[in-house]
């Protein structure tokens, strides 16, 4: 088994909206809701800190994200923001909990913020897999910013560096700077200028809920590294109204900046027709594979794509292709990448020696 690096989860937001503590399994945390609220509104979990060992997952990047106010969801939803002033304060409460997380299970999760943190985690898991229970080694958690519409100032985001965080999506549905999901206008002069403060702060820039006018335009102009952390690819779908996935410019653009794809196993992401109840062998890993393989033929390697599942990200189980019952099955991938041709190599950079490339070259001493 190889080890797993993951570009996209929402850890704190799932444990201050639905009280999930990711320390627990996830079958145990999914018997403590069967009979609530909770499965109904965001699917049952997958993730838990076993199955993390059980996969081999040593690296994840761990969102703090909000909802704007004109689109939350529920009323069960706790972290949304109306004003930049509620936004600040939300998101640093979640900062708050991760750090808190750290303090008090050193031994389950740490902070990853430079190459020596970043070499301090991984370095057990490479020397020796993981064999839960009797083999387990604490993961990293590496922050970033999943939109910034809350933000006012560019002189903010220096705070956010020195507070840990490395990587930053200027947008989740889209303000007058930037377009995004829901307000797919371009990249304004304003924009710009937050471009270049997230570069000389030194963030890596996801492009992810990004309008595409506004992708490209980013991928232009950011003088820093670019990535796709929880894209997929949108010419194998039938419909992407929202411009949610990458398009074939986007890709090799991308591909030219030597960035970086984390596709997404969602099967709405994969096959939006699926819904829940719908039969779950409909969508398969052989679909994500797909886009996986779509990516790779583009570039003419495997250097390009990696991992960002977004689990527990607004769904959970069943909304999974089949294979996949929690994050301890991820693995499976690897024998049906080999039965495309993919090389130990090859499924190794998908796995984790990709996003290790972007990290090495972003992260400080």
């Amino acid at each position: 088994m190889t080890l797993i690096i993951d570009g996209h989860q929402d850890i704190a937001y799932n444990a201050l909206t639905f009280g999930r503590d990711v320390r627990r399994s996830a079958l145990e945390t999914r018997q403590r809701e069967a009979d609530t609220w909770i499965p109904t509104v965001t699917g049952e979990t997958l993730l838990g800190w076993p199955e993390y060992q059980q996969a081999q997952v040593g690296l994840i990047f761990a969102t703090i994200f909000l909802t704007p106010a004109p689109y939350k969801a529920g009323e069960w939803e706790t972290q949304v923001y109306a004003t930049p002033e509620e936004g600040y304060h939300l998101a640093q409460a979640q900062l708050a909990w991760y750090r808190q997380l750290f303090d008090h299970n050193p031994d389950f999760f740490r902070p990853v913020t430079t190459r020596r943190e970043l070499e301090a985690v991984l370095t057990p898991w490479r020397q020796r897999p993981a064999a839960y229970p009797a083999i387990t080694y604490p993961v990293g958690l590496m922050l970033t910013l999943e939109g910034i519409e809350w933000m006012t100032d560019p002189a903010q985001l220096a705070d956010w560096y020195e507070a840990g965080v490395r990587l930053v999506g200027m947008v989740w549905a889209g303000d007058e700077r930037c377009g995004g999901m829901y307000r797919r206008n371009g990249l304004s002069r304003e924009g710009q200028r937050w471009l270049a403060a997230l570069a000389e702060a030194g963030f890596i820039l996801d492009i992810t809920h990004m309008s595409e006018a506004a992708a490209l335009a980013a991928l232009e102009y950011y003088e820093g590294v670019v990535v796709a952390s929880h894209s997929n690819v949108r010419a194998l779908l039938p419909e992407d109204p929202l411009e949610r996935h990458l398009s074939p410019l986007q890709i090799r653009s991308l591909i030219e900046r030597d960035g970086l794809i984390g596709v997404l196993p969602f099967n709405r992401y994969l096959h939006p027709a699926w819904k829940n109840g719908d039969p779950r062998d409909q969508v398969r890993l052989d679909h994500l594979i797909a886009h996986i393989d779509t990516i790779c033929q583009m570039a003419g390697n495997a250097r390009h794509v990696a991992l960002g599942t977004d689990f527990d990200g607004g769904f959970g189980y069943p909304a999974v292709p089949l294979e996949i019952n929690t994050i301890a099955d991820l693995p499976k991938l690897a024998e049906g990448l080999r039965q495309r041709g993919y090389t130990s190599t090859d499924i190794a950079a998908i796995f984790h020696t990709n996003w290790y490339r972007i990290l090495e070259k972003v992260l400080p001493e």
